[in-house]
């Protein structure tokens, strides 16, 4: 019986296609970004503007790259001006969700006893509530907004981050370090800062680049749907939406936005990836 033997250029060749996706995905990421700083200070056309004499135009018809949609607003603008919302989407759902997150899951995981599962026991409570009903109950309360949509998604999202911080801080409370602190007197906050934080701070920074995927995705679903940032502010999502009748006369006005979404999701999650395997030593040398 032989052993299959894995080729001496095999893990030079994974390395050199995870090193490709890794770049890839930054690139994606910084287009989406440039996209957004872009808009604060150039736009080919008011992204806002109604004319009704160069509806549904073509690409580059009368000067616009992308064409127009049915009100005559320019496509391109718009996509510029829509980083924006997807770039503040995923900024503040994600901070909500690692600032109230994060703390719970370190207290949960240093306090074991009834404390931590009081915490996980109402994070579980929280998990059951997804981002479109949250997203729902604050637009009855408080009207369709991006905001009221950024902190729906926010919200959902704390479980994960506590779950994760709970788990990694677990594992850190069981190192030597931790153990002879404690025997030194230190106090919980102490250890939480000075031990606990820095070791499972790549593992939240993962994490966060992957919820930066989910947020944007989530954004533009709440969008369409009309829960999220309405009219006339330009969105992604409620680009698809203004574009569903017009998918057989004009498909073009869907395929862009589309296409925007997909590869802004698709950076995050790549980075997200390249971010692993860079913050922990085993993948890396894994790769090499």
């Amino acid at each position: 019986m032989t052993v299959p033997t894995i080729p001496i250029d095999e893990p030079r060749r994974r390395g050199r296609l995870h090193h490709l996706t890794v770049g890839l995905g930054f690139v994606l990421v910084l287009l989406t970004i440039v996209m957004a700083l872009v808009s604060f200070v150039w736009t080919p056309y008011d992204p806002t503007f109604v004319n009704a004499n160069e509806t549904l135009d073509g690409l580059g018809q009368h000067g616009h790259l992308l064409g127009t949609d049915a009100f005559g607003r320019d496509t391109f603008s718009q996509l510029l001006v829509g980083a924006r919302v997807t770039l503040l989407a995923g900024i503040i759902a994600v901070a909500i969700a690692a600032v109230v997150g994060v703390p719970a899951g370190i207290l949960a995981g240093m306090r074991a006893r009834w404390l931590g599962e009081l915490i996980m026991r109402g994070n579980d409570i929280l998990f059951a509530f997804p981002a479109l009903l949250l997203a729902i109950l604050f637009a009855a309360g408080w009207g369709a907004s991006t905001w009221t949509a950024m902190v729906a998604i926010g919200i959902s999202t704390v479980p994960v981050f506590a779950r994760l911080a709970r788990a990694s801080t677990l594992q850190v409370m069981t190192t030597e370090y931790v153990l002879a602190a404690r025997a030194a007197g230190r106090g919980g906050w102490w250890i939480a800062r000075r031990h606990v934080l820095p070791n499972i701070a790549s593992v939240l920074v993962v994490q966060a680049s992957v919820a930066f995927g989910l947020a944007i995705l989530a954004e533009a679903a709440l969008a369409y749907l009309g829960l999220s940032t309405q009219p006339p502010t330009p969105s992604w999502g409620r680009m698809l939406h203004d574009a569903q009748g017009y998918l057989f006369t004009a498909p073009r006005l869907s395929v862009w936005p589309g296409i925007a979404i997909g590869l802004a999701v698709l950076g995050f999650n790549l980075l997200g990836d390249g971010l692993r395997d860079l913050l922990d030593p085993r993948l890396r040398e894994r790769r090499r």
